[in-house]
């Protein structure tokens, strides 16, 4: 997926990964049912923050990264139908390899 859109600073546009809609067990999942997705791959990514010598530090973060991600964390957002999350860097726990 391209998108349009550049986030600032240390903040990156994150694509969630939705969980499997049936159980092992073969019960189909509403989705008022199905918990928030706590992992995503990354689509955008921002230039990173400044140090005290107005430094850009480089995000530890790429394009293509899968990453779990704060469960309530970032701001959700709609773009051509799909929902997508704006977190920041600290809000990252882990890449997934």
């Amino acid at each position: 997926m391209s998108i349009s859109m550049k986030p600032l600073g240390a903040r990156v546009v994150v694509e969630p990964l939705e969980q499997e809609e049936i159980t092992a067990g073969g019960i189909v999942l509403p989705e008022t049912a199905k918990e928030k997705p706590q992992k995503g791959k990354i689509i955008a990514v921002g230039a990173g923050d400044r140090d005290e010598k107005g430094n850009r530090i480089p995000m530890d973060v790429k394009v293509g990264d899968t990453v779990l991600f704060a469960k309530y964390g970032g701001t959700e957002i709609k773009i051509d139908g799909k929902k997508l999350l704006i977190l920041r860097e600290s809000d990252l726990l882990a890449i997934i390899d």
